[in-house]
């Protein structure tokens, strides 16, 4: 009863979001699907958000996320990249209304720890998901997984719900605070509430 709750709690969001983003001439949502499946005694949690275009460029794609006995993995597929390596991170506010992207404010980071690799012992974001390569197809590809992420539970150390993915124009170094010196942010998704 408490999933159907908040499965119905989630839809409901999502409409009025999108209702509310029908105003605007800049944010389009074009697809959030979430699905609960319960397999077992294994619950399943499935989400998909759509990435869209962001400081003039061209980068388009999609990002799974997948909740699986108590294990999130994301898989982001994009379009229309540079050739070379690009940072993607987790931001703090799903909101990619603005044209550069900056409305998801800074990196995710809930334990207030410095910018750094993931599994960094010095300290990392718990947004901070790192590099990936593209060729010169534009085409790039990043799976990760971990366990320090949720879809829903509602512990803020965890739980991606109202975040932001944004994927860079440039290479995370790792070291600048407090965001890797990343570039320009080139395509945008809100992980709707």
């Amino acid at each position: 009863m408490k999933n159907l709750k908040l499965i119905t709690f989630l839809f409901s969001i999502v409409f009025i979001v999108a209702c509310k983003d029908n105003k605007k001439s800049e944010e389009v949502i074009e697809e959030v699907e979430v699905e609960e499946v319960v397999e077992g005694t294994e619950k399943k949690m499935d989400m998909t958000i759509t990435l869209s275009p962001k400081s003039e460029s061209s980068v388009e794609g999609t990002v799974a996320f997948t909740q699986t006995d108590g294990k999130v993995s994301m898989v982001a597929n994009m379009t229309g990249l540079t050739e070379g390596k690009h940072a993607i991170h987790i931001h703090q506010t799903a909101d990619c209304s603005s044209a550069d992207g900056k409305s998801t404010g800074g990196h995710w980071n809930p334990t207030a720890k410095p910018h750094g690799k993931w599994g960094d012992e010095t300290g990392y974001h718990k947004g901070d998901i790192g590099n990936f390569d593209v060729a010169a197809d534009g085409v790039g590809t990043v799976e990760f997984s971990t366990d320090q992420w949720c879809i829903g539970c509602g512990d803020e150390n965890k739980d991606i719900l109202g975040k932001a993915i944004i994927v860079h124009q440039g290479t995370d170094d790792f070291t600048s605070q407090p965001s890797g010196a990343a570039g320009a942010r080139v395509s945008c998704a809100g992980i709707i509430e």
